[in-house]
């Protein structure tokens, strides 16, 4: 498996010799996964509220940021597939441990804060469906984990699948409601084209364009563009940048007609019949029903928020794992990161529901976008300074138009996003209600602190030179020999290393006289447990598998010294499920892993390795006790 693992990369196998539409096909998935964080229920009081202010004149911000989304998600996912990096990873390779971290802390917010308009979107669904109380409905929230476990189960290319169909329903849901809400398309159409906007349209304009990019899209699609089979190859590379760039552009075009549907249903209802201040959901849905005569109007729109709700839940949940995993390299069980996530998420909203009551569900969606709104700095710009450096991407550095472009939009959204953060601010500082507390006690003291680090974000390169992590390796004294009279005949041995140095010398000098007296073949196994290695199983070939790839083949060295053959088998996702199936896949005799004496609660984190194996195979495992 070592000498075919570079030409591997992922469970979606990319067939050679087919046409160009069988193989865009196969390139097509994560940019879908990544759109729905532009259609979460977050941007719709945004879009709501510019069209029942301003008519269809809004719908060229729209478009605009969308153009903006397009190019970060382009950049994001070339990143991905050239560097073999996600962009937490990217961070973490570049920027020292202190500023890593506090990068994870932002972005974990950040992702609170949209998961928060996600449970608050799938609570107002449930509610306008069924009927039941907002408070209810963020409990009930709690257990879309049941739903992930289930779909994760199948595989990437079946959740693509998923989340294509939740996309879709959104996109027929308000294909029905524009049907019914019967604009003028004339005027939707003269809504492409830029027009001045005064003080309140700016604002609104500010909203739209600070609630559609998505900073923790920018970690997701990096890191699911790796689950395609792409040669490291200059013609391989540049194609795979080519169908993802398609699918970025189509998959976001699909986002952008979600998003100008709002605003056009807005408009044709609201603005039309002069209710101009409607920015609220609850109110949007009250209101449709009258206005249009229609009964199922409402309930089309109900379908609509929960699937977007639900979407950008699960897209959510990978996020999370991919910077936790990328900026300090913390795994966890998927489950257990995504009930964590959901009670930040849903202690807020229970906690402000329940004492300001369900008027106060508006003053959480404004808060989650802004605290989006401030880490989206933090993502973009190492994104374009990593994409821009030629000693990272080679050849397929950005050109100096790229450059300009992607930086000049940066800064709009920057300076934008700041604007709308000083006025929300000043609007609200005086205030007693729930915005003006939040707005007070933890916006404030947060953008004080967040400023001058993106400041030294920006400055950064002048000031440093970009350092690549290398695995680094120490020697470790030699590990007392364990008598093993009782084990013998075993042909074919399975070695379970784990990837660090000073254990993994402890396993193999534990068990090497064992080895050796059976004069049997070893299969030294590792498994990869990034989020790719959880997407791609045993075909994983992210920069992880590679790195490890190389240090196995150390060990094959030590072995074929002492007279010893040896092969390399690399895995991905859950330890213990991985070791089972490549001992059934290979027919080993007898398992050899190390011991860390876990107790309770390590074990429900990280999981217990070896009491799995030993209970899903019917071969001897053998323990070596390894210092911690």
């Amino acid at each position: 498996m070592n000498s075919a693992l570079a030409e591997v990369h992922s469970t979606v196998l990319i067939k050679p010799n087919t046409n160009f539409w069988l193989r865009l096909f196969t390139f097509t998935g994560p940019a879908f996964m990544v759109a729905v964080g532009y259609m979460d229920p977050g941007n719709w009081a945004t879009d709501l509220a510019g069209g029942s202010r301003f008519g269809y004149r809004l719908i060229w911000v729209i478009l605009l940021a969308n153009l903006m989304a397009i190019l970060f998600q382009a950049l994001s996912a070339r990143l991905g597939i050239v560097l073999g990096r996600d962009l937490a990873q990217a961070c973490r390779d570049h920027y020292s441990k202190t500023i890593s971290f506090i990068l994870w802390i932002i972005c974990e917010v950040a992702i609170a804060a949209c998961d928060l308009a996600e449970v608050l979107g799938s609570a107002i669904g449930l509610y306008i469906l069924f009927r039941i109380p907002l408070l209810y409905g963020v409990l009930i929230t709690t257990f879309d984990v049941l739903l992930l476990m289930f779909l994760m189960s199948f595989g990437i290319r079946k959740m693509e699948a998923f989340i294509l169909a939740l996309v879709a329903t959104i996109g027929i849901c308000f294909g029905i409601e524009v049907f019914f809400s019967n604009p003028n398309f004339v005027d939707a159409a003269k809504g492409l084209l830029p027009t001045t906007l005064n003080t309140e349209g700016l604002f609104i304009s500010l909203g739209i364009i600070g609630a559609t990019v998505m900073p923790h899209n920018l970690y997701l699609h990096s890191a699911l563009v790796q689950s395609r089979d792409v040669k490291r190859t200059s013609t391989g590379l540049r194609e795979a940048n080519k169908f993802n760039f398609i699918d970025s552009v189509v998959a976001l075009n699909a986002a952008f007609f979600v998003n100008a549907a709002i605003l056009i249903v807005a408009a044709a209802v609201f603005f039309k019949n002069g209710y101009n201040n409607v920015a609220s959901i609850m109110d949007a849905h009250a209101l449709l029903a009258p206005l249009l005569g229609s009964s199922a109007a409402p309930i089309i729109f109900g379908i609509a928020l929960l699937a977007a709700g639900q979407s950008s839940t699960i897209t959510g949940t990978f996020a999370g794992q991919i910077v936790m995993e990328g900026f300090i390299g913390l795994k966890m069980r998927p489950w257990l990161r995504r009930l964590i996530t959901r009670f930040i998420a849903i202690i807020p909203a229970v906690i402000v529901i329940k004492v300001s009551g369900d008027n106060a569900v508006d003053s959480l969606l404004i808060l989650s976008q802004v605290v989006l709104s401030l880490q989206l700095p933090f993502a973009i710009i190492p994104l374009l300074h990593f994409t821009s450096s030629r000693k990272k991407m080679g050849e397929f550095a950005s050109k100096m138009w790229v450059i300009v472009l992607a930086w000049t939009a940066a800064a709009i959204i920057t300076l934008l996003n700041l604007k709308y953060l000083l006025d929300l601010i000043k609007e609200s500082i005086s205030l007693n209600n729930t915005q003006g507390i939040l707005v007070r006690y933890m916006l404030i003291p947060l953008t004080v602190f967040l400023l001058p680090l993106l400041v030294w974000i920006i400055v950064e390169p002048i000031f440093s030179k970009a350092k690549i992590s290398t695995m680094v390796h120490r020697a470790t004294a030699g590990f007392a020999h364990i008598s093993f009279k009782h084990l013998s005949g075993y042909k074919k041995i399975g070695v379970a290393l784990e990837g660090k140095r000073e254990k993994d010398e402890q396993i193999y000098n534990g068990s090497l006289d064992l080895i050796k007296s059976m004069k049997a073949e070893v299969y030294l196994i590792n498994i990869v447990q990034s989020v790719t290695g959880r997407f791609m199983g045993e075909l994983v070939a992210d920069k992880d598998a590679f790195e490890m790839n190389e240090y196995l083949n150390a060990f094959v060295k030590k072995y074929k010294t002492e007279g010893i053959p040896s092969q390399i088998i690399i895995g991905g996702g859950e330890p213990k499920e991985e070791i089972i199936r490549i001992a059934k896949a290979e027919n080993l005799e007898l398992i050899i892993a190390g011991s860390h004496g876990h107790k309770f609660i390590s074990d429900i984190i990280y999981g217990s390795t070896i009491d799995g194996v030993r209970h899903g195979l019917q071969l001897p495992v053998l323990a070596i006790p390894v210092s911690k």
